[in-house]
């Protein structure tokens, strides 16, 4: 075949199996959307370790007790816990409930320091994720809620979810 005068060999074929994305979610803190009412979502780099990163792409994190503290005009995650990977390398101390600095720009961190110390709201972090190449936490600034509240949010999901149960069923 010949393209402009230059031959050209035919193209190879795509290969027709496509494998799908994997998930981005590293993990989630479902314990917080029932303990705080979410204001503002923020989203936050992490500074990680080589072996924290394994970790990681393993699924080993727990998000469910951690939270987020602001020392010095910086912003820490604490009590995360990253499990170290059995592989992880000899030379290299392995603290897994280490403090990791949350890498934010200085106006969001200005900004949520005034809210977090003015009107006593905190920050929760929410979700862990990669986006691109990159860890990122999800951090919502919150208000606690009153268990009248958390009633108040049960009894509305059960509604939903019963409105829908009714819906279809007329639909069928």
């Amino acid at each position: 075949m010949t393209v402009d005068g230059y031959n050209v060999p035919p193209m190879a074929k795509k290969n027709a199996k496509k494998t799908k994305p994997t998930s981005s979610t590293i993990a989630l803190n479902k314990k917080a959307k029932h303990e705080y009412k979410f204001l503002e979502k923020i989203e936050a780099g992490l500074s990680l370790q080589g072996w924290e990163v394994k970790s990681m792409r393993a699924g080993k994190v727990n998000l469910t007790d951690c939270y987020v503290i602001i020392q010095r005009g910086e912003a820490y995650l604490v009590a995360c816990n990253i499990t170290p990977l059995n592989t992880a390398s000899t030379h290299v101390v392995c603290e897994p409930m280490r403090p990791r600095k949350l890498l934010l720009k200085r106006r969001e961190l200005d900004r949520l320091i005034g809210q977090v110390e003015q009107k006593g709201h905190t920050l929760v972090p929410v979700a862990l994720y990669w986006s691109k190449s990159f860890a990122k936490l999800e951090v919502a600034l919150a208000q606690g809620k009153q268990m009248h509240d958390k009633r108040q949010d049960s009894k509305e999901r059960d509604w939903q979810r019963e409105k829908a149960r009714v819906m279809k069923g007329k639909m069928r």
